[in-house]
């Protein structure tokens, strides 16, 4: 960015009556009283909102969870009916253990962790993968997780319920053409809903 660029800015900003002081080569400082407006929500905007905030309350880890109750505060504040004045309740009876299982594999998909996961199948065969995860979905009473699997060489879905054990590796991972979740995505586009990539093994 320029010098000029934020002069200019700086400019536009003077022009929409934002309290900015000062003057090129001299210096600038906003009023210490300055604040933007509160944000200002339709009602369906609100009602979406709170539908998102009581769904991550219920289902997110405790970090998510804790985050989603002071949203909750701060949105209420201003004279604005906040999202707790709408009855919306999603059941849950996920475990602290369960929670923060996800909680570690949601960091793991942040941080782009290599990880070495302990899983059981649907029929009960125990393996242990290597795995690059790249996304963690909710499917209404599953949970699961999309990696690409470097014990197989391919893109491989878990469900969270039938990890056994998470070890975190030293090395992270870079994100590699054709090892995406965008390429996954596009794999699953090309095949048929119950092709081998579409549901978790």
């Amino acid at each position: 960015m320029s010098v000029r660029t934020i002069y200019r800015d700086i400019a536009v900003l003077q022009a929409a009556q934002v309290p900015i002081d000062g003057e090129r080569g001299v210096g600038y400082i906003l009023r210490d009283d300055y604040f933007l407006p509160p944000l200002r929500l339709s009602p369906i905007e609100r009602e979406a909102l709170a539908w998102g905030v009581a769904f991550v309350k219920a289902h997110g880890d405790a970090d998510l969870s804790a985050a989603a109750i002071e949203l909750e505060i701060k949105l209420s504040v201003g004279g604005q009916p906040g999202p707790a004045t709408l009855p919306i309740i999603f059941a849950t009876n996920s475990s602290p253990a369960t929670r923060g299982l996800r909680r570690s594999l949601r960091a793991a998909v942040a941080n782009r962790d290599r990880l070495c996961i302990c899983y059981h199948d649907a029929g009960d065969v125990r393996t242990e993968r290597t795995v690059r995860p790249l996304s963690l979905e909710h499917w209404g009473t599953v949970w699961t997780l999309t990696t690409w699997c470097e014990t197989r060489a391919d893109f491989r879905v878990f469900r969270v319920d039938r990890i056994d054990k998470v070890q975190l590796l030293t090395e992270r991972f870079v994100h590699e053409p054709g090892k995406t979740m965008r390429d996954y995505i596009a794999a699953v586009n090309k095949q048929p809903a119950s092709g081998a990539h579409a549901g978790p093994q």
